[in-house]
């Protein structure tokens, strides 16, 4: 197994942490693979994560947090036997624009991209993928539409820190993993 790389990423309040905890326990009551990942959206990964990156975000997250992202429709990332199922978001121009303005700075990342997203089910079997993404549709409440990215934080798997990089203070609780 691959070792996960380091993140910059975007949390959310424990209300809606413990939301879409319970659509991954429902969708395992049905069968599917259990789902443990923290719900985040990520704005770049790598390896290792350069410092300026790092930097960057630390100058640029904080006058963007707390933002509004907006569900917007599903996804699925990959084109081998295991795929990844997501929610697409829409963000703010000003969250937009600074996610990008990181995403470049880093050497490992796609250029100017970000695709904002909540992953929702990691590493399926593609051939569940369909059910998967009907189940999602029937227990998801068409209500559940917005998130809030409250904190940022750079994290390290490996080491399971994290460094904070901005947080709004509407949801203070200890940094984990």
């Amino acid at each position: 197994m691959s070792r996960s790389p380091e993140n910059i990423l975007l949390r959310l309040p424990e209300a809606q942490e413990q939301s879409i905890r319970e659509i991954f326990a429902q969708l395992e009551q049905r069968g599917f693979p259990r789902q443990q990942q923290t719900p985040h959206i990520t704005i770049t990964f790598a390896p290792a994560m350069a410092p300026e990156v790092v930097a960057s975000a630390a100058e640029l997250l904080p006058a963007v947090i707390p933002s509004t992202l907006t569900r917007v429709g599903a996804v699925v990332f990959g084109t081998k036997r295991k795929q990844t199922v997501a929610w697409l978001l829409e963000a703010s121009d000003e969250l937009e624009i600074a996610a990008r303005s990181i995403s470049a700075l880093n050497p490992a990342g796609r250029g100017p991209r970000w695709t904002p997203h909540l992953t929702m089910g990691l590493r399926l079997p593609r051939d569940i993928v369909p059910d998967y993404l009907h189940a999602m549709d029937e227990l998801v409440s068409p209500h559940l539409k917005e998130f809030t990215a409250f904190r940022a934080e750079y994290y390290r798997p490996q080491s399971q820190e994290s460094l904070l990089l901005a947080e709004s203070g509407m949801d203070v609780r200890r940094s984990q993993a």
